[in-house]
Formats: C-alpha cells, sequence, structure tokens
C-alpha cells in the first residue's frame, strides 16, 4: 500500500474536456475533469482492490471513500458531497460525490491548478443565435499534452482532429 500514489498528477489519459461556455465571441471556455473510473483504476493500484471501500449516504449526496490502515486495524474515510448531473440525477449524483470524495484523498486534485482553458472556436464550430458549440466541434477526438514539474502543471495543450494546435499553456521541456 503506498498512499502517496494517490496523490501523483493523473495522466492526461485519465483526464476529459468538455465546454463550460461559449461567449459572443466565439471563445470556448473548458474545463478538465476525470470520471469515477479514473478514481477507482487509482485506488486498486495505490491500496489493492480489497483495501478500500464507497458508501453512499443522504440518497447518494454523500459519499464516503474507507481505506484500510493496516497498521491500526481501521478504516480511515473521507467524505464529501456531490450534485446531480443533466444526464442522470442519481447516477450522477453518486458518481460526482464519489469523485468528489476522492479528491479529499488527493486524487486528482491537481485538476484544480490546470489553467483557464480558452478556445477560438472556427466559425462552423458553434452557432451565434444560441450561444453554443456545434457539432462540428470535435473536442472529444483532441489530443492533449501535459507536463508537470514536482506535482504541479507546468505545461498544457491541446491539438484538434485535424493536428491543429489549438491550446497551448506554458513551455514544454520533454
Amino acid at each position: 500500500m503506498n498512499l502517496e500514489e494517490l496523490s501523483k498528477p493523473l495522466g492526461i489519459e485519465n483526464v476529459d474536456f468538455r465546454v463550460q461556455s461559449v461567449n459572443k465571441g466565439g471563445y470556448a471556455t473548458l474545463l478538465a475533469y476525470k470520471d469515477a473510473r479514473a478514481d477507482m483504476e487509482r485506488l486498486d493500484a495505490a491500496v489493492g482492490p480489497l483495501n478500500w471501500k464507497r458508501e453512499h449516504s443522504r440518497d447518494n449526496h454523500n459519499c464516503t471513500v474507507s481505506i484500510w490502515n493496516e497498521g491500526t486495524g481501521q478504516w480511515v474515510s473521507k467524505e464529501d458531497t456531490g450534485t446531480e448531473s443533466n444526464a442522470d440525477a442519481q447516477k450522477g449524483l453518486a458518481s460526482d460525490s464519489f469523485k468528489r470524495a476522492c479528491f479529499n484523498w488527493g486524487i486528482g486534485r491537481e485538476l484544480y491548478d490546470y489553467p483557464l482553458i480558452q478556445v477560438k472556436l472556427n466559425d462552423k464550430e458553434f452557432d451565434r443565435n444560441t450561444g453554443k458549440a456545434t457539432w462540428e466541434f470535435k473536442l472529444k477526438e483532441w489530443k492533449w499534452y501535459v507536463e508537470f514539474e514536482e506535482g504541479r502543471i507546468s505545461f498544457l495543450a491541446g491539438k484538434d482532429q485535424n493536428g491543429d494546435l489549438r491550446f497551448k499553456w506554458g513551455e514544454m521541456k520533454k
């Protein structure tokens, strides 16, 4: 068991990005986030699949993630509250409370340090009337690059499905 493994930065393959908003000038603000599978994989790798558990209370509003402490023979727990998602309220609530409890263990905490990600959209990538991104904005197909120095993000870049650099922050070292 290595609890330090919990707080190592997530690999970019475990980070997803979504559009938070689009302004009238056609700039999209993107959010970096993790999904619950990344948390489960990190917990399994760091403490072992039999040495952690999750429990939900308050109709999935709260989640407690506990890790077995072999030295004391007790469970050590951290808890947090989630919010419903637009797609599936109860499942989203359970997932969000779990992810937030895992942040308390250090998993993905570096996501809070990611820079503000704003991308200029091409004319076909957003609807000026609704102010929303269109299906032409293929964010799920982008390739992202990230570097860390001493556990803190130092470089982030994103290339679109055509290989065009659309976002860059910091200087690449590797």
